[in-house]
């Protein structure tokens, strides 16, 4: 017979990307809401200027408590960074690299402790801590931040390891067919990760390595629900040979109008205050506001900016643009430029932010009918939560994959551009836009509307998601009698 522990000590280990801490962060909340009849310690390492990201946390929940070890050096990254969101995406590998280097340091600590952590709960981009949870007898949980889909095709490129017959044709297409629909995508559309893949590289290998390890965990975690990819949950079991596959998404912030304060914060400063934000979608109408966003990663080439703006301007739409701010660097290189004169012409219809958007709290507002986004997961899911049509625009990394399951499969998106360097059609974009706040807003707003539906139902109290956190925290806290 199992029963519980009557005390426990896990440690959760975000990898620093706005996309992954975040969630993280908030299964880590629904962990210590969840875990009510255990003394339980949860320990979350970040290193020294991730500290932030944990403020609301620690100030809910005593038991949660930092471990700040220092950011290990790496030639690529600047001495002063330590997130992916100051760096180009390119640095992804050098990024996952480096932090393998706090191997030993936590070692250390567990071996230090008076009662280490039983468990290790880490972002799917920090595999190797299935070692470390191996030699200190822990238990070891994958947090993936991505969809059951694309954490599918990102597995199944890891182990597979399909390759070009010739470099230069980078529309060569990769099926997978051993995943539910087969899918399939040229070879640029692959995840920029896996393609800057060089054999014999140790940065590659230790990625391939943590790919592999993630794979053998003890368990998985997914910020998705079972409605929304059933699937490919399924798959997900098969591949790691066991059940403990846990859908527990849609893990979104509380966003009740008292909570839009703290949610604004979450990653960053903004340029347009949440008042002023609010009295201006107050005064629309239901629907009629496009939300365009790309994410804390892309920043667009100024043509890319300019095809935007002409796009919005000539499709008469209310719009919320949100801009990540670029850097010097972007600027010198012809990156992040609002045209010169746009403001100030479509003044009485548009709104632009400048850094970190309260995300959740526009796409939650009654006016705002649809939201021209990257297809970054996390967007998708606050997206389906608010009930709001996507027009998808993918760039790189798991975003191609969302974009399938989105357009093709469930049928809730609609395809407004892709890819990293295409330049928008304004005509065409205006069009899009257009017809994505009309009366008449297709079969696409229906379906997210049920998907709305099902993503709420999933999370309330015996709803799948619900059933499945609390089916992980007993098995992760059980102890045999």
């Amino acid at each position: 017979m199992a029963t519980l522990r009557s005390s426990s000590h896990i440690l959760v280990f975000p990898f620093p990307a706005q996309g992954h801490i975040i969630p993280l962060l908030d299964f880590t909340h629904r962990i210590a809401l969840a875990a009510t009849d255990i003394d339980l310690t949860i320990t979350v390492l970040v290193t020294p200027k991730n500290l932030p990201f944990l403020t609301q946390l620690l100030a809910a929940h005593p038991r949660i408590q930092p471990l700040v070890l220092p950011f290990p050096p790496h030639p690529s990254i600047p001495s002063a960074v330590e997130n992916l969101k100051d760096i180009p995406q390119r640095c992804l590998p050098a990024l996952m690299h480096t932090l393998g280097q706090l191997y030993h340091p936590l070692l250390s600590w567990f071996q230090s402790h008076p009662s280490p952590p039983s468990a290790i709960v880490s972002d799917m981009f920090l595999g190797w801590t299935q070692r470390l949870a191996s030699r200190v007898g822990a238990k070891h949980i994958v947090f993936s931040p991505s969809g059951a889909m694309a954490l599918s095709i990102l597995y199944s490129l890891w182990m597979e390891l399909p390759r070009l017959d010739d470099p230069r044709d980078q529309t060569a297409v990769v099926s997978f067919d051993k995943l539910p629909n087969c899918p399939k995508y040229p070879w640029w559309k692959i995840s920029g990760l896996y393609r800057a893949c060089v054999e014999g590289d140790p940065a590659m290998e230790f990625i391939k390595d943590i790919f592999h390890a993630n794979i053998q965990s003890w368990g998985l975690v997914v910020n998705s629900f079972n409605q929304l990819e059933r699937p490919y949950f399924d798959h997900l079991k098969r591949m790691m040979g066991c059940d403990r596959v846990w859908a527990v998404g849609p893990l979104l912030p509380l966003h009740d109008h008292d909570d839009l304060t703290v949610a604004v914060h979450r990653g960053g400063s903004s340029s347009v205050p949440l008042d002023h934000l609010l009295t201006w979608l107050d005064a629309c109408e239901d629907g009629e506001v496009v939300y365009v966003c790309f994410g804390s990663q892309v920043v667009l080439t100024n043509d890319q900016m300019a095809g935007v703006a002409s796009g919005l301007e000539k499709s008469g739409v209310r719009f919320i643009w949100s801009i990540k701010e670029p850097s010097v660097g972007h600027v010198e290189a012809n990156y992040g430029m609002i045209p010169n004169g746009f403001e100030e012409r479509v003044a009485n219809n548009g709104l632009v932010i400048r850094g970190w958007a309260p995300q959740v709290a526009i796409l939650s507002h009654r006016a705002v009918g649809a939201f021209l986004t990257h297809c970054g997961w996390n967007s998708v899911l606050e997206a389906v939560v608010a009930g709001v049509t996507m027009l998808t625009w993918p760039f790189g990394a798991d975003q191609f994959v969302d974009q399938t399951l989105l357009v093709e499969e469930l049928k809730v998106g609609k395809k407004a551009c892709e890819g990293p360097q295409t330049v928008p059609n304004p005509e065409e974009l205006a069009r899009v836009l257009a017809e994505s706040v009309s009366r008449e807003k297709g079969v696409e707003r229906k379906g997210v509307m049920e998907l709305r539906k099902a993503a709420l139902e999933a999370v309330r109290e015996g709803g799948s998601s619900a059933q499945d956190m609390e089916e992980m925290v007993k098995q992760l806290f059980c102890m045999q009698a």
